[in-house]
């Protein structure tokens, strides 16, 4: 049945036992698609009859469906007219909506929480313009924890525009959701009174001979069950919704009635609706948090095709519950990515101490200033592509208060097939702008160790940036000790001066073996303070260099060193930087990334050889 369906109009001439058997195939599709290529799988398995129903009901591309995030959307790209097979690959189909792949996609996402926003600007729009379409926003209550998102809801409630926001409600995000939002459907539980008086009756009916306890939990159910109809009713009725819900969102009868009621309801509409993460796949349903994204696994087991043993932010975790066993006032921060950063050990050991502040990133940052400013000693981590959400609070709250914050930035430079929006390229360049910052990037476990270490007794602002996976480094060498805005000399040379950082300081290790030319590879540690005398001292013996940097050719490294050498008035140099260019880059693994542009370390090595051979130009 699959295989007829080209297009939205398709779907709409199925019945509803062939859209029940419909849902059946594309579970196994996208079962089987991202079991090889990778992806988001246990939040496309819980939105199938969802987008179904959605389809159904809605005419896309004219009804403007926005997704929220937008990993859940393979089911959306399926129905209308596209093949899964290249998903996630390099020139091929992205994980994400891509407005430039399909006019069915009507707006980007990648990150949280923008959803209502932008579907309350396209329905403003089509107000102004007098057109004639629905607008839908689709959110999971995860995202929903995002304050954009909250935003988006007062402005809307308010706005009497025709919108209709679709909550998926399936108690996850990438973790398991926590804070206020998520607690808000059981708070009667906070009223003292309530609180009483219940285990009182509980206390007693649990002493009923044979009925006692199976009356205790028929009791608990019906009252959940009137919570979820009353609870949210009034909440968002309150600020303006007509409330429709909860409905079964894998009761695809049930969905398309209540969109359809929707649609004659003016002003707007937030549909709620109750979904299994993993639906469908039991392994994904008892770990959706796992199968969240995922790399190439097994599906009779589940287990990973390949991958490392050991990567970035294991090791980060590991060092960070060693450091606070010997400091009481280390804590640990994280924005609903605490099995993504590494620190569900940490919350083991000292669950007093550790943080996860839901889709948050500005609150999380401002926190953990508040947090300095008392006298605790704050890791944050956080992926490179969210800490732009928290940009203020890095400037505002934390750098220009000096504040010890330690930000540890993972997923930094590129991280493949999540694409432009998860990209890592931007973080050493906007960070290297904001004053009182220190700025570190380790180039192998060893010196993340050494760095989360120095940059607790360093008491001051500091970023650590570090890339996804393991490390590659075979590289036999003595690791010297961390000292502020000092380098490390890894190999000395005569002919060129190659300055790395992070984990680019391999691909300067690879390329020394292969070029012609005595090289200098200096470690540069940090991108802030730099190491002038080191760098300066190499450069006028050597008066030819190039730089190497996991980032966006503008801001970074290479921009440090052009203006020490311009600054400090050496003349003479010739200069080559490598590094990604001033665009958004696409998705696909890094390797074929970067062969495409050029900044792999046999491209550069040729490159090398080429250049070393022309006539001096001076910068």
């Amino acid at each position: 049945m699959l295989k007829e369906i080209k297009s939205p109009e398709d779907l709409k001439k199925l019945g509803l036992k062939e859209k029940e058997e419909l849902a059946k195939e594309i579970r196994e599709y996208i079962l089987e698609i991202v079991s090889k290529n990778g992806g988001h799988l246990a939040s496309n398995l819980g939105v199938v009859e969802l987008t179904i129903a959605l389809h159904s009901v809605f005419n896309c591309p004219k009804d403007k469906i926005v997704w929220d995030v937008g990993h859940q959307s393979y089911v959306h790209k399926i129905l209308t007219g596209r093949n899964l097979e290249t998903l996630r690959k390099f020139e091929g189909i992205a994980g994400f909506p891509k407005t430039n792949e399909s006019d069915a996609d009507c707006f980007n996402t990648g990150h949280s929480s923008t959803s209502i926003s932008a579907a309350l600007g396209m329905a403003r729009a089509r107000d102004l313009k007098n057109e004639d379409n629905s607008v839908i926003a689709v959110i999971g209550d995860g995202a929903l924890t995002g304050g954009m998102a909250l935003e988006a809801l007062n402005d809307a409630g308010c706005s009497k525009s025709k919108i209709t926001v679709i909550l998926n409600d399936n108690e996850m995000s990438i973790s398991k959701n926590i804070g206020g939002l998520n607690l808000f459907l059981s708070k009667l539980r906070t009223k003292k009174l309530y609180t009483k008086s219940n285990n009182t009756i509980k206390k007693i009916t649990m002493k009923i001979p044979l009925i006692g306890k199976p009356l205790v939990k028929i009791c608990h159910k019906i009252k959940n069950a009137l919570k979820q109809i009353v609870i949210p009713k009034m909440y968002f009725e309150d600020i303006g919704f007509y409330y429709l819900g909860p409905v079964d969102g894998h009761n695809i009868q049930e969905l398309e009635n209540i969109m359809e009621s929707s649609k004659k309801v003016e002003g707007p509409v937030l549909i709620h609706v109750l979904t299994k993460k993993g639906k469908g796949y039991e392994i994904a349903e008892k770990n959706p948090d796992k199968y969240h994204a995922t790399p190439p696994f097994n599906i009779e087991d589940g287990s990973p095709k390949s991958g490392y043993k050991k990567d970035y932010s294991k090791v980060f975790g590991n060092t960070l519950v060693k450091l606070a066993s010997k400091n009481k006032n280390i804590v640990a921060i994280t924005a609903a990515m605490k099995d993504g950063t590494g620190m569900a050990e940490f919350q083991k050991k000292y669950p007093n101490r550790f943080f996860d502040v839901g889709i948050a990133e500005q609150h999380a940052l401002c926190c953990a200033a508040g947090m300095a400013k008392a006298g605790l000693v704050p890791f944050v981590s956080i992926y490179s592509s969210f800490y732009q959400r928290g940009y203020d609070q890095v400037i505002h709250d934390i750098a220009a208060q000096n504040l010890p914050v330690i930000m540890c930035v993972d997923r930094a430079g590129i991280v493949g097939a999540d694409g432009e929006t998860h990209q890592g390229t931007l973080d050493l360049a906007f960070f290297r702008v904001v004053p009182n910052l220190v700025i570190m990037a380790p180039k192998n476990f060893v010196e993340l160790e050494k760095m989360m270490k120095y940059a607790v007794e360093l008491k001051k602002p500091v970023v650590i940036r570090y890339p996804r996976g393991g490390e590659n480094i075979k590289w036999n060498n003595k690791s010297q000790e961390i000292e502020i805005g000092k380098s490390e000399i890894l190999k000395e040379g005569k002919d060129l001066t190659i300055i790395a950082i992070g984990k680019a300081v391999e691909k300067a290790i690879q390329i020394s073996e292969k070029i012609k030319i005595d090289a200098e590879i200096i470690n540069a540690r940090f991108l802030k303070p730099l190491d002038e005398a080191s760098i300066i001292k190499s450069i006028e013996k050597t008066k030819k260099v190039i730089t190497i940097e996991d980032g966006t050719i503008m801001g970074g490294l290479a921009t440090s060193i052009k203006e020490l050498i311009v600054n400090k008035k050496i003349e003479n140099v010739e200069m080559k930087s490598y590094a990604y260019p001033d665009k958004f880059i696409e998705h696909g693994s890094p390797e074929e990334l970067e062969k495409a542009y050029g900044v792999d370390s046999q491209t550069i090595a040729k490159e090398l050889d080429k250049w070393i051979c022309k006539k001096r130009i001076s910068v």
